[in-house]
């Protein structure tokens, strides 16, 4: 499941500390546009309690956790789409990810530059989201013309394809995301074949100071970026960057009474990493043995055979049944043997659809 979530914003807006406390990988990070020009990509542990508690519950000798992974892209400015402050680089970098986590600046501080001169979160995400509207609007326009010469000879798929290309120029034309359209299932498989920028789910992120964590809602910046979201039905998850830069180098005992002594239960990198993974529609199954527990990320809706493909090719090839249990009844029933007892352990077939939380035996053979 290489999926990955593209960090991005204007320049000095926090992307590169953010990014430094998510995967203390060390990307460079500076008070001047471009610091960062090839991207950044670390791999991190998503957070979660289930995989804890299973641990207690099998004692196994090790256990390993799924992992989701972020690109940091360097600042994009106004223009980029032209080519603009390397614009042409960062938008093909924008392209390689699957979701975008825009970062938003929601702070006054003099002694850090604004590109703008000034801040403005909304004007922000809109010289942003304007960019890549015009890098895909150019991409519309190349295609428009291929397919119109055929839609009119009564190409039944160039038709198809013509009428999704006219309804998405239509939305770049009045500064729409392409996300925006309101497509029937058939049309958005159509568009999600033109590898758009703007079809991405998006993930706002305000970034704040230090006094605003506690209470972000006291932040006018804060809420003017959730207005500017809701319209799009995008989330907004608010983060000080450089308290959590701090927080990432703590442990598990420190990190909790840092949190606590700040009076927020989570930190921030923790939220982002799991509305990142559910962005993209993943989800997590678990293996959980003498040997090993371990986390899986697989996308809602996948089978039990695909499922099983995801440890090893020969476990779909292969694919018997799906031994499973959920993690709810397994946590309840105390050990796999009450579970089945209890009639919670089920035999599941090729047509399953695996859910969130299941913890699975696979049985195979090749």
């Amino acid at each position: 499941m290489a999926l990955t979530a593209g960090i991005v914003g204007l320049p000095n807006v926090g992307k590169s500390t953010l990014f430094n406390a998510i995967t203390q990988a060390g990307a460079e990070s500076a008070n001047y546009p471009f610091c960062t020009i090839d991207p950044n990509v670390g791999i991190v542990e998503v957070p979660d309690h289930r995989l804890n508690k299973l641990t207690e519950l099998v004692k196994p000798k090790k256990t390993v956790p799924t992992t989701f992974e972020f690109t940091d892209i360097a600042g994009i400015v106004k223009g980029a789409s032209k080519g603009e402050g390397l614009g042409n680089k960062f938008l093909s970098h924008i392209r390689e990810v699957d979701a975008i986590c825009q970062v938003v600046r929601c702070f006054a501080d003099d002694n850090i530059t604004h590109v703008a001169g000034k801040v403005d979160p909304i004007s922000d995400i809109e010289t942003i989201n304007l960019e890549l509207i015009l890098a895909d609007m150019e991409s519309v326009e190349k295609r428009i013309s291929r397919v119109e010469k055929l839609a009119k000879q009564k190409d039944k798929d160039a038709a198809a394809e013509f009428e999704v290309l006219a309804m998405l120029r239509d939305a770049f034309e009045a500064e729409k995301p392409a996300r925006s359209v309101d497509f029937t299932e058939e049309q958005i498989k159509i568009a999600r074949q033109l590898h758009l920028l703007t079809i991405k789910p998006v993930l706002y992120v305000a970034n704040v100071g230090e006094d605003d964590v506690a209470d972000p809602s006291s932040n006018e910046y804060v809420q003017l970026v959730r207005d500017y979201a809701s319209k799009e039905n995008a989330e907004v998850i608010v983060i000080c960057a450089k308290i959590e830069s701090e927080i990432a180098e703590l442990d598990g005992e420190e990190k909790e009474m840092f949190l606590s002594e700040l009076g927020i239960q989570e930190s921030g990198l923790d939220q982002l990493i799991r509305k990142a993974y559910s962005l993209l529609g993943l989800a997590t199954y678990f293996t959980a043995g003498v040997q090993e527990v371990r986390a899986w990320t697989f996308r809602k809706g996948m089978k039990a055979p695909q499922c099983a493909g995801i440890i090893h090719s020969d476990f779909e090839r292969g694919f018997i049944r799906a031994e499973t249990v959920h993690y709810d009844d397994l946590l309840a029933n105390g050990s796999m043997t009450a579970a089945k007892e209890a009639g919670k352990v089920r035999l599941e077939g090729k047509e399953y659809e695996v859910k969130d939380g299941d913890v699975i035996h696979f049985r195979f053979n090749v």
